[in-house]
């Protein structure tokens, strides 16, 4: 019934937490788990591989004899998706964890019981791995509930966490052009909620590890300025080709959505008089007070965005 999405890359030090979080998952249904190791360096496919020894009955990975991400290769349309047998899939890169043993039966009840909604998500704890502590609870609302597709386009790829995506597969199989252009984790969030919101369970079930060696978040604090700005870029391509696919339906959300992507760009470029355009009054006072506080803060000073990043390192709070 759910085909668990899991990739890794280099992750020796993280994968047996995750792993051990899918197969001590508790469930009435039987479930797969497709790891895709994309030729790690580091003994990764080794602890894989002792997982595929002890299940052999739910795990069923694939070794890459070439890296895949370096080729620009989809991973997850040219080798999850033709593998995977789930009504269900869910998602889980292998530096983070699951940390509720009912979570995919949870999250499993709650689409059976909402058949018009195609995604699931719940509350995600974020850990900084550098000092171990939490630094946030990624939770766009404090019920269950079901969030509108206008609140996930407004809410950035950020809005929920990652690992926490429970999702219909047939969608995905079919997926429009703008996912299949641009298949980052926000349009995953977006195309799933489409179909009628997004279902959303206020449990806490999962942690996502902020800046392990060679993810995303440490090589976005590295690079940020580079990597915001081509990822705003196609995150600006994606949403009108969005508007596009829907008839603008949700023209709005995404007219509110670009102008917060814009900005951001002028925050990264800490362009603080710009920011005060008239045309941002709007949309800036959608935003939680954190995330008002945070654009000032970059936007004002180069210097006081360094000093609040290394503050953030530190196990600070966010």
């Amino acid at each position: 019934m759910v085909s668990v999405y899991c990739t890794a890359y280099n992750h020796r030090d993280y994968i047996r937490k995750c792993l051990e979080g899918f197969v001590n998952q508790k469930t009435n249904f039987a479930f797969e788990i497709i790891v895709n190791d994309d030729l790690s360096k580091d003994g990764t496919a080794d602890i894989i591989r002792e997982f595929e020894e002890k299940y052999p009955d739910i795990m069923r990975p694939i070794y890459q004899t070439e890296n895949q991400y370096s080729q620009n290769i989809s991973i997850f349309f040219n080798h999850f998706l033709p593998r995977a047998r789930g009504k269900y899939f869910a998602i889980c890169e292998g530096d983070d964890y699951w940390t509720d043993e009912y979570k995919l039966q949870k999250q499993f009840d709650a689409m059976e019981a909402h058949p018009e909604i195609n995604i699931c998500a719940h509350a995600v704890e974020q850990i900084n791995v550098r000092t171990g502590k939490t630094i946030a609870i990624i939770a766009p609302r404090e019920k269950s509930t079901v969030i509108p597709t206008e609140d996930v386009i407004f809410g950035g790829g950020g809005f929920v966490g990652t690992n926490s995506l429970f999702l219909r597969t047939d969608v995905y199989r079919n997926a429009p052009e703008f996912f299949k252009n641009f298949a980052y984790d926000y349009t995953f969030q977006i195309l799933g909620s489409l179909g009628g919101g997004m279902l959303y369970i206020s449990d806490c079930m999962s942690v996502y590890n902020y800046l392990t060696a060679g993810s995303y978040s440490e090589r976005r604090e590295k690079q940020a300025k580079e990597m915001a700005k081509s990822f705003n870029e196609s995150c600006i391509k994606m949403l009108n080709s969005l508007n596009e696919y829907t008839d603008g339906r949700y023209e709005k959300a995404i007219e509110e959505t670009l102008l917060l992507r814009e900005m951001s760009a002028l925050a990264e470029d800490h362009k603080f008089k710009e920011l005060k355009d008239p045309k941002y009054r709007s949309v800036y006072k959608k935003l939680p007070i954190s995330k008002r506080v945070k654009m000032r803060i970059k936007a004002m000073s180069p210097a006081l965005t360094r000093f609040v990043r290394k503050y953030i390192r530190k196990g600070g709070s966010r």
